[in-house]
């Protein structure tokens, strides 16, 4: 973010104020470039142009800018009803949440931390799902059951997909040899499932999250609702 913008009139940089939201900001922007242990107090002053010290006039400390730029991440997820059907907007909502969560690869680890304090938009998250779940006739039981195992598949294929990625600006040399390498004799079916992972995947064939959120969602429908 732009520390500087210019005067129309005058043709002169002034200087953009400093906010809590703009702080924000460029927390996140720091934290998606270079990841979470970059984040300082010193290293946002200096991409705001002011002392660390003039931080603390908008933000309690590193904590508070922590649960902020959270608040951030997850206030991008589409929580609007698509639909008056419950399941196809549970099933957008998290779609949105897991790719809300792959912009910003940090996140579910705050998310899950036990030293995160209340967090609006997360609140505001399962506020909903629970909604929908109850609206659509399933007990208290049955919703809070159903929200977590939403809410677990979104968090836990997010890490799970983040920590299989395989670098952008790896060797694709270290990959074809390994492939050569495995022991297909000893391993057959694990051969057979590396190689799925291969292929070229079909456009009209559903995302390894989706299909998992499917199943989740078949079994949500299929339980009862009164239980």
């Amino acid at each position: 973010m732009s520390r500087v913008t210019q005067n129309s009139s005058t043709n002169q940089p002034v200087r953009l104020p400093l906010s809590r939201d703009r702080i924000l900001q460029v927390a996140v922007g720091i934290t998606d470039e270079k990841g979470l242990g970059s984040l300082t107090m010193r290293k946002l002053g200096h991409d705001l142009d002011v002392e660390a010290m003039a931080l603390y006039r908008h933000v309690q400390g590193k904590a508070d800018i922590l649960d902020g730029i959270v608040d951030l991440v997850l206030s991008e997820i589409d929580l609007s009803p698509c639909s008056d059907n419950w399941r196809m907007s549970l099933r957008a909502s998290a779609i949105s949440a897991h790719e809300a969560l792959l912009r910003h690869p940090w996140t579910c680890g705050l998310v899950l931390s036990p030293n995160l304090r209340t967090i609006p938009s997360r609140m505001r998250y399962i506020e909903s799902i629970l909604a929908r779940l109850r609206s659509a006739g399933y007990s208290p039981s049955a919703a809070s059951r159903g929200y977590h195992a939403i809410d677990s598949h979104i968090l836990g294929f997010t890490l799970w997909e983040l920590g299989h990625t395989i670098p952008g600006d790896s060797s694709g040399e270290l990959l074809e040899t390994f492939i050569r390498q495995f022991d297909y004799a000893s391993f057959p079916f694990l051969g057979e499932h590396l190689l799925e992972h291969l292929k070229e995947s079909d456009s009209d064939e559903l995302g390894d999250f989706e299909f998992g959120l499917d199943l989740i969602l078949d079994g949500i429908e299929g339980i009862n609702v009164t239980r």
